[in-house]
């Protein structure tokens, strides 16, 4: 009898833990053959079938053991321990299943767009759903931008700001300047889903684009080319292409202009394109070349988007603007001229990350009337310099956040979680 009861004991322990493992993969199976390939998805069916038959013996043979009467409660207990063992693999197991299957989308349009998006995690949602269904999901939630030219004439750059009334609590954050810092203002941000920093900046005059000295080999962190630059603040620019997952791209997509010089200019036919300056530092967003841009007299510009406001328009966005929770810069401009650039952090449990729709409100909240997206996830960084900069963060911050005394003040996190950002290609600076 003693028998029997280990053999069932050790039967229900390993199928009530293999089962449930079996029937994730196998549901997944059935809608992505990505992770799981059609051979083994029938594979993975028949070892089910068969630790459910192995499940039905074990349980089959506890009932037919009978122990000692002195073995009774110690038999009852480890029957309440496997039954909580069993209870808790089919309800993780169901869970996950319900949060990726479910008749609840919501989880499907964080999970897909923001895994879609990356450079490096688009497994994260190819590994469970079809091609279909992340086609529907992102079709489901997109940004659709304004499309007119930049009115460069709605922008009236002034030099004095000081004010009797303000329109609101952001207007009076803006125009209530820091007495240490006349030139630009940190205002902590946080919404439902988001934290970070806005850097608002009086002179637009003094935003300028920096860049790698690796052009076209490799990326340099934003600390570099901020002690490069020796700049007052530094936030991430421009995309680039990774061809290798390295994380650390050199070479820029589409334009990249700094000082008058173009530094790029190869096609782009993604949502946003050319976010830059003009000579008379009023900031420009279009779907331009090179060529297009010089005659409009831009002399910084990097190439990114999608386009969050453009003349006071916001663009309309549909669901969660097809680009999920995730870190997020953006750069804005308001008709004043005051610069602002927006740096909010992600992928934490109480902090998933900003949507397209979060950038547009908070910056259409502090004034902008145009505004871009700007490259986003691991390469989020808000950078000054290291006597600055740790006003924000700790001690213990600074090792981790600091190179060549400039230091970033947000918590990045990349994408497999750990707290660090990555070499890229361009920056935009205030000098």
């Amino acid at each position: 009898m003693k028998e029997k009861y280990k053999k069932g004991c050790i039967l229900v322990t390993i199928t009530s833990i293999l089962i449930p493992v079996l029937l994730v993969f196998l549901m997944i199976g059935f809608h992505s053959h990505e992770l799981v390939v059609k051979w083994v998805h029938y594979i993975l069916f028949l070892m089910s079938f068969i630790a459910l038959s192995f499940l039905i013996l074990g349980i089959v043979l506890l009932f037919k053991s009978k122990k000692e009467e002195k073995d009774k409660k110690i038999s009852k207990k480890k029957k309440i321990v496997f039954s909580i063992i069993v209870g808790f693999e089919i309800l993780g197991a169901s869970t996950f299943l319900f949060f990726l299957y479910g008749p609840w989308g919501g989880f499907r349009s964080f999970l897909i767009p923001s895994a879609m998006t990356t450079m490096n995690h688009r497994y994260l949602a190819t590994w469970f759903y079809s091609k279909e269904e992340i086609k529907k999901v992102l079709e489901e939630n997109q940004i659709f931008e304004i499309d007119e030219e930049t009115n460069l004439d709605l922008i009236e750059i002034r030099k004095n700001f000081n004010k009797d009334h303000y329109e609101n609590e952001y207007e009076k954050e803006i125009f209530t300047v820091d007495d240490i810092h006349a030139d630009y203002k940190i205002i902590p941000i946080s919404g439902k889903n988001y934290e970070g920093y806005m850097a608002v900046v009086y002179d637009p005059s003094r935003i300028a684009v920096a860049t790698t000295k690796y052009l076209g080999n490799r990326g340099e962190y934003v600390t570099e080319m901020a002690a490069n630059y020796q700049a007052l603040i530094a936030v991430n620019g421009g995309g680039f292409s990774d061809p290798n997952k390295k994380g650390s791209g050199g070479t820029p997509e589409g334009v990249l202009i700094q000082n008058g010089e173009v530094l790029s200019d190869k096609g782009y036919d993604r949502s946003g394109g050319l976010i830059g300056f003009t000579e008379d530092n009023k900031l420009i967003l279009g779907k331009m070349s090179a060529k297009e841009a010089k005659e409009k007299k831009v002399r910084d510009a990097v190439t990114f988007g999608p386009f969050l406001i453009v003349n006071g328009k916001r663009s309309i966005i549909k669901g969660n603007g097809g680009w999920g929770n995730a870190p997020r810069t953006a750069i804005g401009q308001r008709e004043d001229g005051i610069v602002l650039l927006l740096v909010l952090d992600g992928r934490k449990v109480t902090v998933p990350g900003a949507t397209m729709l979060d950038l547009t409100n908070v910056l259409e909240n502090y004034g902008a009337i145009n505004a871009a997206n700007l490259d986003g996830g691991t390469s989020t960084v808000l950078v000054l310099p290291k006597s600055e900069a740790s006003k924000y963060i700790t001690e213990k911050e600074m090792k981790s956040h600091c190179l060549k005394e400039y230091c970033y003040i947000n918590d990045i996190v990349n994408g497999s979680g750990s707290h660090v950002t990555r070499p890229i290609v361009s920056s935009f600076i205030v000098k």
